[in-house]
Order: C-alpha cells, then sequence, then structure tokens
C-alpha cells in the first residue's frame, strides 16, 4: 500500500474524530442514541436527495432507457469483479479463508474466462460473493461504529466506515489502477451511474412505503452493517 492516509484521507480521518467530538455535544432527551447529530444529519440528507433528485435519478432513468439490459449488466458484473478482489483481501484481514478463497476464485474465474469481468460465469458456477470492506473488517476486530453520520453526496456511513473510507480508496482499482485522468473520471461517473440505476426501483418502494425516509434509511442501513460485522464475527449467517 502506498502511503495508509493521502491528504483526503487525513481529512477524512480528522472529519470523523471531530463528529465523534460533536456527538457527545449533540445528544439530548428525545435524540436516538444511535444519531445523536441527527439535525445535522438530515440537513445532509436533504441536500442528498435534491441532488439525487436533480442529477442523479434523471441520469439513471436516461442510462437504462437508451443502454440495452446486456451491456447494462455487463457493466455492474465489472465493477462487482473488482470488488470481489477487494472484498478477498478483506476476508483475509478479517481471518475468514472460506471468503477470501470465494471471492479470489470469483475474480480469477471472472477475469480470466469472463473477458475481465464482463459475465460473471463464477455466479454461475456456484462460488458465494461476500462484499467486503475496510470497515467491516475494522467492525471485525471490536471496533464500534460510533455515531450514524450522513456524508455529502456518498450517504448513509458512521464514523468507523468515515475512517475506513481512505483505506478503501487504497483499494479501489478504479482510483489507484487508472492514471489517465479522463478515463478515470469517465469510470467513476459510470459506476455511480450504474450504482443509482440498479436502486431504481428501491427507490421508487423507499417513496411509497416510508413515512419518514431518513429514518428508514438510517435504520435499514445500521441493520444491515450490523448483521454483516455478525457475521464476521461467526455469530450469524
Amino acid at each position: 500500500m502506498k502511503a495508509m492516509l493521502s491528504r483526503q484521507g487525513a481529512r477524512l480521518v480528522a472529519g470523523g474524530a471531530a463528529l465523534a467530538l460533536l456527538a457527545g455535544c449533540a445528544t439530548g432527551p428525545d435524540a436516538n442514541p444511535r444519531d445523536p447529530l441527527e439535525p445535522l444529519n438530515r440537513g445532509v440528507y436533504q441536500f442528498n436527495d435534491a441532488v439525487d433528485r436533480a442529477v442523479l435519478k434523471p441520469v439513471a432513468e436516461g442510462y437504462v432507457a437508451a443502454v440495452p439490459r446486456p451491456v447494462r449488466t455487463g457493466v455492474s458484473n465489472l465493477f462487482g469483479n473488482w470488488r470481489d478482489l477487494w472484498s478477498a483481501v478483506n476476508a483475509l484481514l478479517q481471518a475468514r479463508l472460506q471468503p477470501a478463497a470465494e471471492n479470489a476464485m470469483r475474480f480469477s474465474v471472472n477475469t480470466v474466462l469472463g473477458f475481465g469481468g464482463v459475465l460473471d460465469l463464477a455466479t454461475e458456477m456456484g462460488i458465494p460473493r461476500t462484499t467486503l470492506d475496510f470497515g467491516h473488517t475494522l467492525g471485525r476486530w471490536g471496533v464500534p461504529p460510533g455515531p450514524y453520520v450522513v456524508l455529502p453526496l456518498l450517504g448513509p456511513s458512521t464514523v468507523r466506515e468515515t475512517v475506513a473510507l481512505p483505506v478503501d480508496r487504497q483499494g479501489d482499482p478504479v482510483s489507484q489502477g487508472i492514471d489517465d485522468i479522463p478515463t478515470r473520471n469517465t469510470t467513476q461517473a459510470l459506476r455511480i451511474v450504474d450504482t443509482r440505476a440498479s436502486v431504481l426501483r428501491a427507490g421508487e418502494l423507499l417513496e411509497e412505503a416510508a413515512l419518514d425516509k431518513y429514518s428508514f434509511t438510517r435504520d435499514a442501513y445500521l441493520a444491515r452493517r450490523q448483521r454483516q460485522i455478525d457475521a464476521a464475527r461467526g455469530e450469524e449467517e
């Protein structure tokens, strides 16, 4: 790994520490103990929602309408294949040999036989995927999540996951493996659009079902992350 924390990473770490300090000042009798920064978080959530409605969602809808499904599937498979490699690294860091071997095998099979990952042959072969990041790894070794945080443009997180972001960036083949800046930026933009397109239907269901989208999103995110951490500790599958 190059320098463990880039200048941007150092700012994120400092921001996470500042959030942890602010949490002690933001509590009140009605505060959710997991979300002591709720007033601030709701403001950031509203900003993110406005950006999504104005830019991300329309672009994702246009992408779905203009690009054939097989092409979109290939794009999603390619990005998923890159995630498998970083997941294998984190599984090793968590001392979980089976997920590490499975994710490494997925990456090898799809890269060699699936045209660089465009075809997801590993799933057809029954090789399971366990998506992991460095936030999972910290949780696996007992680092508490800290307060819930909504990051500008990035969305739901916790202080632990925010601190882990610079390390995850070091393991990202797009930001670290593509030297040409225009190509890197285009690939990043495509990944964002692909991710947003994959949850268009979920977003519609959330609009229809949730009385308070902020609380629903927060509770779902925290519950999912906790299940993943519990699985990493061998407490739950």
